[in-house]
């Protein structure tokens, strides 16, 4: 199945520097010690493993990848009218929540 974003569109978006840093993702990185330079990394070499097709203004996606030898998601949107990824969150993916592979959630059982 093709995934909504179109990652070809949006990495050319991300390596033309058209990317919204929302100040949450900001914030996130800053606390949990990752670089910009990590997540356009991910955004440009990574994999979509999940898609949010109802999020607004767009879809966004969860885009898993490696930077620097750890494990990373990005959230992030992609605005094809305007051509700009908006990044709205970031962290890396940790064994209670993520299988060994980090790309699959484990399944809640508390729930």
């Amino acid at each position: 199945m093709e995934n909504l974003i179109r990652t070809d569109i949006l990495q050319k978006v991300v390596n033309e520097g058209r990317i919204e840093w929302l100040k949450h993702s900001l914030e996130r990185m800053m606390e949990r010690g990752i670089s910009r330079n990590e997540v356009k990394q991910v955004l440009v070499n990574g994999e979509i493993i999940e898609e949010y097709l109802y999020d607004k203004p767009h879809p966004s996606a969860l885009f898993f990848g490696w930077a620097h030898n750890k494990p990373l998601h990005v959230v992030a949107a992609l605005d094809k009218n305007n051509r700009v990824c908006h990044v709205i969150t970031t962290y890396i993916p940790d064994a209670m929540h993520f299988e060994p592979d980090f790309k699959t959630r484990k399944n809640d059982k508390t729930k």
